[in-house]
């Protein structure tokens, strides 16, 4: 089937989103002039309470973490219409309440950060093989692995050396090595990595910097923290300046795929936080106009592959009569628009949001 009203290409783009409220996936496809999304045809459904998704780097699979039924759902990509089907033997198990998935840059493996009920300390991180042909997950030897308590969020960095998960209750972000091999995962030498009640973390496309939201619980305040990653050891240091400013309940972060601009969605108002990345430092500079108008409770964010558009998944936590939010990306300043259409329908209660694009017969995601 076709998305409705959009013409398949073979450079079409996607935005998908997970809907916790009506465990769905809402997929899109992107109007490459002007960012508007169409929504494509199609039933998506997920498990219990989804809360965040991925799509592989090998540009086959999308992955979805069900919270509330304690699974993974995993789905093949149509590209030429976007649309997903269920791979065979899906849901895969997961710890208890997961909250995060990423999957590391050769789409070999897949990392899920399980929350572990957030009361205790019996939260851990899987880690599985992907099956490259169907996309079918099984467990790595050793998993689950420790970390620390309530993990909420993982990511893997652009070489896929390294994998960082934030520990919410812990207010420490865990980081560990990543078994080229195996995928297994080994705590890298003085890990956790102090930060205050961590959520949404990601690292730039150079793999310099890691960037983590503080939701603002903690007494520091919210905003977003800056680290640099010791490329050797994959040690976190924290930059001058963190934690940076952010808006009401700092909620997801993104960085563009060419590595100059930071984004966070706050997810306790209407707003989208942008930052200008320094290079060599990592700090963050507000852009001009920031915060930017136009999202309802943004949880989710991402920028698509080409830089251009950014999308946010729209809470809308009083309503529960989610949305996405489009806006251009002005590539000199970073400052955000507003997307003409905005905001799209969506299910209810949006959460994890995520892009890609296809090239060479594949949906490609950006970097992270």
């Amino acid at each position: 089937m076709t998305p409705s009203g959009a013409v398949p290409d073979a450079t079409a783009e996607y935005v998908y989103v997970v809907n916790n409220g009506d465990r769905s996936i809402s997929a899109y496809q992107i109007n490459a002039t002007t960012g508007a999304l169409t929504l494509v045809t199609g039933l998506f459904r997920t498990g219990a309470d989804p809360s965040a998704l991925a799509v592989d780097p090998a540009g086959d699979f999308v992955y979805a973490v069900n919270a509330g039924s304690d699974n993974v759902s995993a789905y093949s990509i149509d590209v030429s219409t976007g649309a997903l089907k269920k791979v065979a033997g899906s849901p895969f198990g997961t710890g208890r309440q997961p909250e995060g998935v990423a999957v590391d840059p050769t789409g070999k493996f897949a990392y899920v950060a399980n929350a572990g009920a957030y009361s205790n300390s019996n939260g851990n991180v899987y880690a599985y093989k992907i099956n490259a042909t169907t996309g079918a997950l099984s467990p790595v030897f050793g998993s689950p692995f420790a970390a620390g308590d309530a993990p909420i969020d993982v990511v893997v960095d652009p070489k896929g050396t390294f994998a960082y998960v934030t520990n919410q209750n812990s207010n420490n972000i865990s980081a560990f090595k990543i078994n080229a091999t195996t995928g297994g995962l080994k705590q890298v030498t003085g890990s956790p990595f102090a930060s205050a009640y961590p959520g949404s973390v990601v690292v730039d496309p150079t793999g310099k910097f890691a960037y983590v939201t503080d939701q603002g619980i903690s007494s520091s305040g919210g905003g977003v923290w800056a680290y640099k990653i010791n490329g050797t050891s994959g040690a976190l240091t924290v930059v001058l300046g963190s934690p940076f400013a952010a808006g009401a309940d700092p909620f997801s972060v993104v960085v563009d795929p060419a590595g100059k601009f930071a984004y966070v969605g706050n997810g306790g108002g209407a707003t989208v936080s942008a930052y200008q990345i320094n290079a060599n430092s990592g700090a963050l500079t507000q852009v001009h106009g920031s915060p930017f108008l136009g999202a309802s409770n943004p949880v989710g964010v991402t920028v698509d592959p080409t830089s251009k558009f950014l999308y946010t998944a729209n809470n809308s936590y009083n309503t529960g009569d989610g949305s996405v939010s489009g806006y251009q990306i002005n590539a000199t300043t970073g400052a955000l628009s507003l997307v003409a259409g905005s905001p799209f329908a969506a299910g209810k209660s949006p959460f994890g949001i995520a892009s890609c694009r296809v090239t060479s017969g594949k949906c490609v995601p950006p970097p992270l």
